[in-house]
């Protein structure tokens, strides 16, 4: 039976540039459908680039319809005033896709380096040239705000197939060779095959 596709809106946050990258999931295969920036106008106070914000996620969802959310954690730097801002830009994409429906889910800029490079400390370039070899991409890079948000929603669709895969684990069978079971039914086996280990209270 054919799985069903999903698509993941990745979302890497900022107060000049915002990336986004969306990718289309079927089973263990995943294909590139659009990555881009949003270039917000320095001259505007903050507020209306947080309105900006709202809008062009707003419009992605509209346009692209994912069925999930991902976005990279805010960078903890010495610059309070710069993490209060990149703090707000992150809370205005989150409330948009929570809005929208779509369930949220935050990696940090570590976190997803290791998903597609294997090394947590790799730069940009690195992790830029993984996603060409993973999604087969031949053209050039529009920003690296834009591969680190198609890097962000490929970290999900890693997080997703790692989760399926321990969801769906099967124990050793039992000692009347029963076949395995699921990890939910872990806890009542082993009371089972170890009566005397657990106490009442």
């Amino acid at each position: 039976m054919q799985k069903q596709s999903k698509i993941i809106l990745g979302i890497d946050p900022g107060t000049v540039v915002m990336g986004y990258g969306l990718v289309k999931c079927s089973g263990n295969q995943v294909s590139l459908i659009e990555m881009g920036v949003l270039k917000l106008p320095i001259k505007e106070d903050g507020y209306e680039r947080l309105k900006l914000i709202h809008q062009k996620v707003q419009s992605l969802i509209g346009q692209y319809a994912p069925h999930e959310f991902a976005i990279e954690a805010p960078f903890f730097g010495k610059n309070v005033q710069s993490m209060l801002k990149l703090g707000r830009a992150q809370g205005v994409a989150i409330a948009t896709a929570m809005q929208a429906g779509l369930s949220v889910t935050e990696y940090s800029p570590k976190k997803v380096k290791q998903s597609i490079t294997g090394n947590g400390n790799s730069d940009k370039d690195q992790v830029w040239k993984m996603l060409q070899r993973i999604l087969q991409i031949q053209e050039e890079i529009p920003a690296y705000d834009a591969s680190d948000a198609l890097a962000v929603a490929i970290c999900h669709f890693y997080q997703n197939r790692l989760d399926e895969k321990l969801s769906t684990e099967k124990i050793p069978s039992s000692p009347k060779g029963r076949k395995g079971t699921k990890k939910a039914d872990t806890w009542e086996r082993f009371i089972q095959l170890n009566p005397g280990k657990v106490k009442s209270k």
